[in-house]
């Protein structure tokens, strides 16, 4: 089954850490899916923590999305996340990551800012690439 991933691992694989760096390229090099989201967010990221000029910004989200499968955000996305918010008690944005990764049949959900191991409606779970 696909594995699906969060912003930060996109934005770790640009980074100055290097054992995060080279865990987050790791996850990326085996083509897991993103949503449109996790693109935007990389973008907005990169443009602001990070200081790329908005055409850095775009040429990595660009790359970015030639290493991923990026799924699009629907009516269908955001309603699933508002239930998954109030079912969970996530924040909308992390629901969001939740829903566009149950929406494409993902197993795994490689991110750092959930918990890892939490299993989202039996089928997803959360595995943070950056500790063990």
């Amino acid at each position: 089954m696909p594995a699906f991933v969060d912003t930060n691992v996109a934005v770790y694989a640009l980074g100055r850490d290097s054992d995060k760096k080279a865990r987050a390229k790791q996850v990326l090099d085996a083509a897991p899916i993103a949503s449109s989201q996790v693109i935007n967010e990389a973008i907005s990221v990169l443009t602001g923590k990070q200081r790329f000029a908005r055409e850095e910004a775009y040429e990595v989200a660009d790359a970015l999305m030639k290493l991923v499968a990026v799924a699009p955000v629907t009516a269908n996305t955001v309603r699933d996340a508002m239930t998954l918010g109030l079912r969970y008690g996530l924040n909308h944005w992390d629901a969001l990551i939740v829903a566009a990764a149950l929406s494409t049949d993902c197993d795994t959900l490689y991110s750092e800012d959930m918990q890892d191991g939490q299993v989202f409606e039996g089928r997803l779970t959360v595995k943070n690439p950056f500790i063990g």
